[in-house]
């Protein structure tokens, strides 16, 4: 029998000072006895719905030394067969209803995917709850995805901005698996092959309901979504496996580290600051996200600065990561000329030790609130993008409620909130520097303001 532990609904109701809420559409909570939670969002997007399992398995969970990358290549290998349906009986399914899907993976979740018709809603189901429950693959398809993963590296190391937040993670992090990306060090993916026998084992303890959160968004009714992914899920066991992850110490001094790059790019500065943990009723990491708007964003003065006024640099941006442990509040530059590197992260520290010493205006605070609420609004703009969407909140608190809390923290954060959060923040102890640039170019990283 279902068990009902909460039914929750969203609405545009006023909250707070006469603010409407952020996430406007009625949703609804269902938890089933194994631990499988359910998030169904009606919409008036006719016929379609948007199916997302949200996993909380992501390169955060991979505790074990040389085990590192092994959520990302479950992204593959949940495509690569399961007991009743086989890679090619998936796909010619899928392509004969039109489903659109696919998955991704990042520190704290891997999601997984679908957009279909309302009447192939159970097949669709079938093919998930199959794959979720009882995934199966041979130790040869298990080396040819290894080595599908390894070249998705080759690739990326390709990209300098890849490359550059590798070698971030690994200066700012020693402890906590946020040190590496969710592809994993190149030695852990180079053994990856030998490993066949640790992946069951990855699987058996995260692919669990108690992990996982399936949202429903679109043309459908609460009592057909969870009586659809009852019937295709509702006998998944539950595990018992809580990863033991182990917790950063604070840094004690500044670090810095460059990249020679062996071809010609423009060169790169990363500064970022050891910042809090995903928080829906502590200011710290709202009053941060408001202070990347205001200091780095688009509208800010240091963007009018570098980017269009002295036109040193072709890319600007700075943010907080929603991250369920502390993370970075990082900035990153593209620099046009080699030589104005040392110059652009001089600028960039500048701006961060002004947000520390001054009040930013009222007014210009309210202005980015609510442009940053704006933005939010327009992006929901059909069921495959709410649930786009909600899937990283779902990720870190399970339910939709999480957006409506979060913004009403952007409304109460202050000109104070702000200078207090960088000065508890952006101190020089706390901060990572990593540069990039081609070996013939390589700007300095000596001197210039610390």
């Amino acid at each position: 029998m279902l068990a009902l532990t909460c039914a929750c609904w969203a609405s545009a109701a006023t909250a707070g000072a006469g603010q409407a809420k952020a996430f406007p559409y009625t949703y609804y909570i269902d938890d089933l006895p194994n631990g499988l939670r359910i998030i169904t969002i009606p919409t008036d997007y006719p016929n379609l719905v948007a199916y997302y399992a949200v996993v909380q398995a992501g390169s955060r969970n991979e505790v074990e030394p040389g085990k590192s990358g092994f959520a990302h290549l479950f992204e593959h290998l949940m495509f690569r067969g399961s007991k009743n349906f086989t890679p090619r009986q998936r796909d010619e399914i899928m392509q004969s209803a039109g489903v659109n899907g696919n998955a991704y993976t990042t520190d704290d979740r891997t999601v997984y995917h679908l957009v279909f018709a309302r009447e192939d809603m159970d097949k669709m189901l079938e093919l998930e709850g199959d794959r979720f429950q009882r995934l199966e693959y041979s130790r040869d398809v298990f080396k040819t995805e290894t080595g599908a993963v390894l070249g998705e590296y080759n690739k990326n190391s390709a990209n300098p901005v890849r490359k550059i937040l590798e070698v971030l993670r690994e200066t700012a992090f020693k402890k906590h698996t946020y040190s590496h990306t969710t592809m994993g060090y190149l030695r852990d993916i180079e053994d990856m092959p030998n490993q066949y026998d640790y992946s069951i084992e990855f699987y058996n303890r995260y692919y669990r309901p108690e992990y996982t959160t399936i949202l429903m968004v679109g043309d459908i009714t609460r009592a057909q979504s969870v009586a659809a992914v009852k019937k295709h899920f509702g006998e998944w066991k539950r595990g018992n496996y809580v990863a033991q992850i182990a917790t950063e110490p604070p840094q004690a001094a500044p670090q810095k580290a460059h990249i020679e790059w062996a071809t010609p790019t423009l060169p790169w500065v990363a500064v970022a600051y050891r910042g809090p943990a995903y928080s829906d009723t502590e200011k710290d990491l709202a009053a941060l996200s408001v202070l990347g708007q205001m200091a780095f964003g688009s509208n800010s003065e240091l963007y009018r600065k570098l980017v269009l006024n002295e036109q040193k640099v072709e890319a600007l941006g700075g943010d907080v990561s929603f991250r369920i442990d502390p993370e970075l509040f990082t900035v990153m530059a593209r620099v046009k000329d080699a030589k104005d590197v040392d110059y652009v992260r001089d600028q960039i520290l500048a701006t961060v030790k002004q947000f520390s010493d001054t009040l930013v205006p009222a007014g210009k605070l309210a202005a980015t609130r609510s442009r940053m609420r704006y933005e939010f609004a327009l992006s929901l703009d059909s069921s495959e993008a709410i649930a786009l969407n909600v899937a990283p909140y779902v990720g870190l608190r399970r339910t939709p409620e999480t957006i409506n809390n979060l913004y009403a923290l952007y409304d109460q954060v202050s000109p104070e909130d702000i200078r207090n959060a960088a000065r508890k923040y952006f101190a020089e102890s706390n901060r990572s520097i990593v540069t990039l640039a081609t070996k013939a170019k390589a700007a300095s990283t000596e001197g210039g303001q610390q």
